[in-house]
C-alpha cells in the first residue's frame, strides 16, 4: 500500500484506532478497541445526504466540508490537544474514502504519521465473516451441555480461571439464553457486534487446544449464532453436567435473584411461553411471579418448560451429546463449580488428551 494507507492485516501496528463515522454507525459495530471521533455527527450526515439528493453533489461537498473541518478542529483541540509527535493513529470510515481521507489529510498536515485504513469498516467486515468460516472449523471445540440450571455458564467461567480456552457466547450475546434469559443492566449487542465480539475470541486461540463452549441453540435472545460456528458446534465433542434437581433450583434461584426486584418484566417473559402452556399455568406462574414465590415459580419452570425442551433438542442438536462423558454433582455453589471445573479438566485430560 502507498504511504499513509494500511491494511486490517496491520491493526495491531498503531497507537490507537479512530472510528470517524457517525456515533450511530459506531454503536451498531467498530472495529475492536476503536474510540469514536466523528467528523459528521448523526444529524450532520443526514443533512449533507439529503442535500446530495435533492440540490447538488457539489452542495453538499461544500455544505459536508465544512462541518467537516470544523468537526475536525474541535478533535484536534480537545482529544488530540496532547498527542505527542510520535503518535500514530489509524484511522478509518465506512469504505476508506472522504471522511477518513479528510481527517488523515489534517493530522498528517499536523505531523502525526496518520494513516487511512483501506476499505475502511466495511473490508474489516468482510474480514470478520472470512475470520469465522476459515478459524472456526479449525477449533478443537467441546460442548459443555446440561439441563436449564446447571451452571453452564459459570462452569465457563471456573474453566477459564484454571487456564482452559473458553468462548463464553452467552456473556458476547448479553443474554442467558433462556426466556428469562434478558440481563437487567446489559442491552444485546447488534448481530455485526455479536459477531466481531466472536471474531475477537476465535482468533486468539491456540488450534491445538481444546476451546469449551457452552451449547447452544442457534438463537440465545436476539443474537444469532453465525452459521460455521453453530454448525462446528452441532458436530463437535461435548461433556455433559449432570446436577440433581435441587442443587439446579437453589443456583437459579440465586442466579437469577435479580428478577425478584422486577416483576413486569419477569412477567412479561412468562408471557411469551403462551402457547406452550395452559392457560391454568400461565396464570399460576403469573400468581407466583406477583408473590415473588421464587422457588415454587423456578421449580415449575424446570418441571413442565426447561427439561421437558432439553430432552427434545439436546440429543438431536449436538452429535456427541450421547457419547459425551458425564459429571455429577449435588453441589453448585461456588466451590461447588470449582471442583466441577477441575474434576472436568483432569478427567478430559487424562481420558481424551484434552
Amino acid at each position: 500500500m502507498h504511504k499513509g494507507v494500511a491494511t486490517v492485516a496491520q491493526l495491531e501496528n498503531f497507537d490507537e484506532i479512530i472510528d470517524v463515522r457517525t456515533p450511530a454507525e459506531f454503536a451498531e459495530d467498530r472495529i475492536p478497541g476503536a474510540i469514536n471521533l466523528p467528523v459528521l455527527d448523526n444529524e450532520q450526515r443526514i443533512v449533507v445526504g439529503t442535500i446530495y439528493k435533492q440540490q447538488s453533489p457539489f452542495e453538499a461537498r461544500r455544505i459536508g466540508g465544512a462541518m467537516v473541518a470544523e468537526n475536525i478542529a474541535r478533535h484536534v483541540y480537545g482529544y488530540m490537544h496532547d498527542k505527542p509527535k510520535r503518535w500514530r493513529p489509524l484511522v478509518y470510515c465506512w469504505r476508506g474514502g472522504q471522511r477518513s481521507g479528510a481527517f488523515v489529510t489534517w493530522l498528517r498536515m499536523i505531523g502525526w504519521d496518520a494513516h487511512q485504513l483501506a476499505g475502511g469498516y466495511k473490508q474489516f467486515r468482510h474480514h470478520v465473516i472470512e475470520t469465522l468460516q476459515t478459524v472456526v472449523p479449525q477449533l478443537k471445540l467441546r460442548m459443555v451441555c446440561g439441563a436449564t440450571g446447571s451452571a453452564k455458564t459459570r462452569v465457563l467461567e471456573a474453566l477459564a480461571r484454571h487456564g482452559a480456552q473458553v468462548l463464553d457466547l452467552e456473556d458476547l450475546a448479553a443474554h442467558k439464553g433462556s426466556v428469562l434469559g434478558a440481563l437487567p443492566d446489559r442491552p444485546q449487542p447488534t448481530q455485526k457486534a455479536f459477531e466481531t465480539g466472536i471474531y475477537e475470541c476465535v482468533r486468539r486461540f491456540d488450534p491445538s487446544r481444546t476451546v469449551f463452549v457452552e451449547a447452544e441453540s442457534r438463537k440465545i435472545g436476539r443474537a444469532h449464532v453465525p452459521d460455521p460456528l453453530i454448525d462446528a458446534m452441532r458436530a463437535a465433542a461435548c461433556l455433559c453436567v449432570e446436577a440433581e434437581r435441587d442443587a439446579r433450583l437453589a443456583f437459579l434461584v440465586r442466579d437469577y435473584a435479580y428478577l425478584g426486584a422486577d416483576i413486569p418484566a419477569l412477567r412479561s417473559n412468562i408471557e411469551r411461553l403462551q402457547g406452550l402452556q395452559s392457560k391454568e399455568t400461565i396464570s399460576r406462574w403469573h400468581e407466583l411471579a406477583a408473590l415473588g414465590d421464587m422457588p415454587t415459580l423456578f421449580g415449575e419452570l424446570i418441571d413442565l418448560h426447561y427439561d421437558p425442551l432439553y430432552r427434545r433438542s439436546q440429543g438431536g442438536n449436538f452429535a456427541g451429546l450421547s457419547s459425551a462423558p458425564r459429571f455429577h454433582t449435588a453441589d453448585l455453589s461456588p466451590d461447588g463449580i470449582d471442583r466441577l471445573a477441575r474434576e472436568i479438566l483432569a478427567t478430559l485430560t487424562t481420558q481424551f488428551g484434552d
